[in-house]
């Protein structure tokens, strides 16, 4: 009987190790694969910057994605960013500051990635504020209600809506621009970007091309000093 149980424990050991081993492979298979995408895109990026047919085929950049700061900045800071997301809200001050010490030199690209339920209606309402030039504004007041509207079981996306209209949104424009096809395919192309890149959190940063490998303040801030540094050379 002892026998038994023993052979019965090797086995389940052996095979608990050759699954490890292939979760092990599987992960750096994934990895190595985003990796060469995320060089393939930058590439893409740096061999005609200014060409718009080029720039529209990057997964990084679309021309349709939101910017901040210079078009022509050297440093280029993509966030992966989903409003309903606890730790993009966190992120979102630290984001700012990174503008404001870099005016000349970062410019950030906001790419959508709604994971959360709810998230998807508030982006096209972001999408909106654009069109009323009140993205910023918008933002702002969006991400400052989201503790009481991104419930992440059952969102209350009235109250983002409500907090939209007082930062000074006139909602029956944006009601009819946000179900709008052109809002629609934005956020098509977003997704499919963030699948082919492989993205699965938010927020991702890539900075020049380059991903953020861990989440952290200061692994962000170093990354972006460093491509700063590198475009002064």
């Amino acid at each position: 009987m002892n026998i038994r149980k023993l052979t019965v424990a090797v086995l389940v050991i052996t095979v608990l190790g050759f699954f490890l081993l292939g979760m092990k492979a599987y992960q750096q298979r994934v990895q190595q694969s985003q990796a060469q995408k995320v060089e393939q895109a930058l590439a893409e990026a740096r061999s005609a910057p200014a060409d718009p047919a080029r720039a529209a085929d990057n997964r990084l950049v679309r021309f349709h994605s939101p910017t901040v700061g210079p078009a022509r900045a050297p440093v280029t800071l993509v966030e992966f960013f989903d409003p309903a997301c606890e730790t993009c809200r966190a992120f979102h001050p630290i984001v700012k500051d990174i503008l404001a010490r870099y005016p000349d030199n970062v410019r950030l690209v906001i790419r959508y990635a709604p994971f959360h339920a709810g998230a998807d209606e508030v982006v096209k309402l972001l999408e909106a504020a654009r069109r009323q030039n009140l993205y910023l504004p918008v933002l702002e007041s969006v991400l400052a209600a989201q503790p009481q509207w991104a419930n992440h079981g059952r969102p209350d996306i009235a109250l983002a809506f409500r907090a939209a209209e007082q930062a000074g949104l006139d909602m029956a424009r944006a009601r009819l621009d946000a179900a709008s096809d052109a809002v629609a395919a934005a956020l098509r192309q977003d997704i499919e970007d963030l699948t082919a890149l492989e993205v699965t959190r938010t927020p991702t940063f890539f900075v020049n091309g380059r991903q953020l490998p861990s989440f952290g303040e200061s692994q962000l801030r170093a990354l972006v000093a460093d491509e700063v540094a590198r475009s002064r050379r």
